[in-house]
């Protein structure tokens, strides 16, 4: 008599032993991440305001009488070859002698200066290369130091994944950061890898910038 009252009190502390174990495990604070990665932006954001070009940038029409903005590399064939967005209002009529002509292609050297919308510039002004003022140029501002020390092999992983980014014209591995040109920038982009991979990790290049 006396062993079955103190296996009684036995069996209900491994009870009650059992019936926490399982609320542990399913415990959410166990299982979800302390912050929740920013979502990977999926399309080049638009400008608010006018945009130009950083620099001289080449415009090309293969003859089909849609010119093109080139932001990216430029092949020096004869005529030269490149991509970009479209360029909304450009009238070669209003560049002559300023721009090069074989056959139906044109192209030519130009500081451009638009709006933007994500996918095409609409032009409100050019200045092609013979008038363009190369001191007029933003100086590049300084990088920031990168937040924390990379391998080469992690710093190969980042440039694999920024590489790809809306609008992106190169990424390449340099100063133990990640510098990728891409065609515009709200701040969106930079703010995504700076809370990504961490601050100044990857330096994000808009070769369009707020005018």
């Amino acid at each position: 008599m006396l062993a079955l009252l103190l296996a009684a009190p036995l069996l209900a502390l491994v009870a009650c032993g059992s019936d926490e174990a399982p609320a542990t495990a399913a415990d959410p604070a166990a299982t979800t991440p302390a912050a929740a990665a920013a979502p990977r932006p999926d399309a080049v954001p638009a400008a608010d305001g006018r945009v130009r070009t950083r620099d001289l940038a080449t415009v090309l029409d293969t003859g089909d009488g849609r010119p093109r903005l080139c932001l990216g590399p430029v092949l020096e064939s004869w005529p030269p070859q490149c991509d970009g967005p479209a360029l909304l209002g450009w009238d070669w009529r209003a560049m002559q002698g300023v721009h090069e002509r074989s056959g139906k292609v044109r192209w030519g050297m130009f500081a451009v200066s638009g709006t933007w919308d994500g996918t095409a510039l609409t032009v409100v002004d050019a200045v092609p290369a013979v008038l363009y003022d190369a001191a007029a140029a933003d100086p590049e501002p300084p990088l920031p130091a990168p937040a924390r020390d990379l391998s080469e092999k992690e710093l190969a992983a980042v440039q694999a994944d920024v590489q790809d980014l809306p609008g992106a014209q190169g990424a390449y591995v340099g100063d133990g950061r990640v510098s990728v040109d891409v065609t515009y920038d709200d701040g969106s982009l930079q703010a995504w890898a700076d809370e990504t991979h961490g601050a100044g990790v990857v330096v994000v290049r808009s070769l369009l910038a707020d005018a």
